[in-house]
C-alpha cells in the first residue's frame, strides 16, 4: 500500500477546503472499495484522502410520497437493497443492487461512491437515470442539483470539479400507473461487468403509454439515454410490433465498443434484445 496522508474532516465546507487545498491527488473516501483497490494496485495517485464518514446526515435515508426516495453518500448498496420500500417502489434499481459485486462488497460500498466510479457498466446507473435520479453536490459556492444523466462525462469522468463533494441522490416518486424494470447481460450469472445493461421506466394509461425512459449501460462512453426509441412509445398503444421498432432504434443510438467480454456488434444486437424485453415486461409490470 503506498503512503498517503489521512483527514478526518467534521463538516462538508471543511471537506471541500482539504479537496481545494490538497490538490488533485486527493480522494474521498466513503465506502472505499475501489480506491484502497486502486491505491493498492497504484492505478490511482493519491496523496491524500479524505474521510467524509464522520460528517453528519450522510447516512440519511428518507422517504416522501410527494418527493421520493433520497439517500446520503454513506449509504450503502446493502442498507438500499434490503430496504423494503426499495424493492417494492424501484424493482428496477433493487434488481440492479442485487447484481452489484459481491455481498461482501455491497456492505462496504456505497451506491454515491459507485456512481463516481462513473463506470459505463456500472449496475446503478442505468436505473437511475430510467428513473429521473437527481444528484446533490455540495460545492465551494454552495449546495447545486443535477439530473444525473447529465452527470457524467466519460468513462471515470462526471461534473465533478475540484472542492466538489456529491452528498446524495433523490429519486422521484413513481407515478400510480408505472412500471420498471433493469436487466444485465454478463458472462456469468455473479460477480461480472455487464456486457449489456438496459433499464426501462415508463408510465401508462391502460395499454398506452405515456412517458418512457430508456438508459442503456455499457455501449457507449457513459450510460445513454434512448430519446427516439422512447419518442416511439410516447402517446402509443404498446403492440409488439411497436415492441420490434423500439428495440431496433435502441440498436441504433447505442455506440459500443469492442473488448475482452464482446464485441461491438454483439452487444447491439443484446440491446435490442433487451430492450424488447424489458419495455414488455416494464409493461406489465404495471397491470
Amino acid at each position: 500500500m503506498r503512503r498517503f496522508a489521512y483527514h478526518e474532516p467534521k463538516t462538508l465546507e471543511e471537506a471541500s477546503r482539504l479537496l481545494v487545498d490538497l490538490g488533485e491527488n486527493a480522494h474521498v473516501l466513503a465506502g472505499g472499495t475501489d480506491l484502497f483497490v486502486e491505491i493498492r494496485e497504484r492505478l490511482r495517485d493519491v496523496s491524500d484522502v479524505v474521510n467524509i464518514k464522520n460528517i453528519p446526515g450522510m447516512n440519511d435515508i428518507t422517504w416522501d410520497p410527494n418527493v421520493g426516495l433520497t439517500f446520503g453518500a454513506l449509504v450503502t448498496a446493502r442498507q438500499l437493497e434490503t430496504l423494503p420500500g426499495v424493492q417494492r417502489t424501484f424493482p428496477n434499481f433493487a434488481e440492479a443492487l442485487r447484481l452489484l459485486a459481491s455481498i461482501q462488497v455491497r456492505n462496504r460500498a456505497t451506491v454515491v461512491g459507485n456512481l463516481c466510479r462513473a463506470s459505463p457498466s456500472a449496475d446503478t446507473i442505468p436505473p437511475l437515470i430510467a428513473d429521473g435520479a437527481v444528484i446533490h453536490i455540495y460545492t465551494p459556492k454552495g449546495m447545486r442539483r443535477m439530473p444525473l444523466a447529465e452527470f457524467f462525462t466519460g468513462p471515470g469522468r462526471t461534473r465533478l470539479e475540484r472542492g466538489d463533494i456529491a452528498t446524495g441522490i433523490v429519486i422521484p416518486a413513481p407515478a400510480p400507473d408505472s412500471g420498471r424494470i433493469y436487466l444485465k447481460h454478463g458472462r456469468r450469472k455473479a460477480m461480472e461487468l455487464a456486457t449489456v445493461g438496459v433499464a426501462v421506466s415508463l408510465d401508462r394509461d391502460g395499454d398506452t403509454c405515456t412517458d418512457a425512459r430508456i438508459a442503456l449501460g455499457a455501449v457507449g462512453p457513459t450510460v445513454l439515454r434512448a430519446s427516439a426509441a422512447e419518442a416511439l412509445l410516447k402517446g402509443r398503444k404498446i403492440t409488439d410490433e411497436l415492441i420490434a421498432q423500439v428495440g431496433a432504434q435502441a440498436m441504433a443510438e447505442c455506440t459500443p465498443i469492442s473488448n475482452v467480454r464482446a464485441s461491438a456488434d454483439y452487444r447491439r444486437s443484446m440491446v435490442g434484445v433487451l430492450t424488447r424485453r424489458a419495455v414488455k415486461t416494464a409493461m406489465e409490470a404495471t397491470q
